[in-house]
């Protein structure tokens, strides 16, 4: 007997779309996800896509008609509901660009819930093309087949970041003068959590006096090595999640 094919498909393009899909719905998929479907994947009415809308989970949905710049797909059915994130957000301060984008890339992948971009005193670069930022971490998630994206927020100064932080969420705060061992500080502290991570060349004095000072801040440290701020991000990030039993 012939093999039964898999359901869905393994070879399947998987792609985040405008919500809410819902069961027997439709979808019409243009511009550049239009493009990658028709002349990258070259799918034709029949073939089987998998999309996600970061509100409902991920469905499969099947081509109905194949136009020179949109899809038409018919909704067939729910595959899993979103996936559940852990409360945690980086904060991480801005880098040179190929390095955040790294950055933003393994948060994407890892779970993270929020991302907080910062401008401290140290920063080499100020600003960020969020378009541009979205588009990077919608592709990691739909590489990793994850259901659920990141937040990213506008890039903030740091001092506008303490005056608003909110009570009863703990900002553990990457220190290269020290603090307790990161391991143990996650373990211990419970609820929402947050990272925060300095610049290429770290935290000022003020900087670090005013984080200090943040009630619900915890200094930590990441071990005997200076660690670069995108190894920094993405090494506790790793740390937290897998202590957090998302793993």
């Amino acid at each position: 007997m012939p093999a039964t094919p898999a359901w869905p498909p393994k070879s399947a393009p998987r792609l985040f779309v405008p919500g809410p899909l819902i069961d027997n719905g439709h979808c019409v998929i243009d511009g550049q996800q239009g493009h990658y479907l028709l002349r990258v994947m070259r799918v034709v009415p029949g073939d089987i896509v998998i999309l996600c809308d970061d509100m409902t989970g991920e469905w499969a949905a099947r081509v109905a008609t194949a136009g020179k710049r949109e899809l038409t797909l018919d909704i067939v059915e729910r595959l899993r509901a979103r996936e559940a994130v852990p409360d945690f957000w980086l904060c991480p301060a801005l880098l040179k660009k190929d390095r955040f984008d790294l950055v933003l890339e393994k948060a994407a992948e890892l779970g993270a819930a929020r991302i907080q971009p910062l401008v401290t005193h140290r920063c080499v670069a100020d600003k960020l093309n969020l378009d541009r930022a979205r588009t990077l971490l919608t592709e990691a998630a739909e590489q990793c087949a994850r259901t659920a994206l990141p937040e990213l927020t506008a890039p903030t100064k740091l001092d506008r970041l303490l005056k608003d932080w909110p009570t009863g969420r703990t900002l553990f705060f990457a220190d290269e003068l020290g603090g307790e061992q990161a391991a143990k500080a996650f373990t211990r502290a419970k609820g929402p959590a947050a990272l925060l991570v300095g610049p290429e060349g770290g935290f000022d004095d003020a900087e670090r006096e005013a984080i200090r000072s943040l009630a619900d801040a915890c200094p930590i440290t990441l071990g005997p090595r200076i660690l670069r701020g995108e190894t920094a991000a993405i090494a506790a990030t790793s740390l937290w999640m897998g202590l957090a039993g998302d793993w």
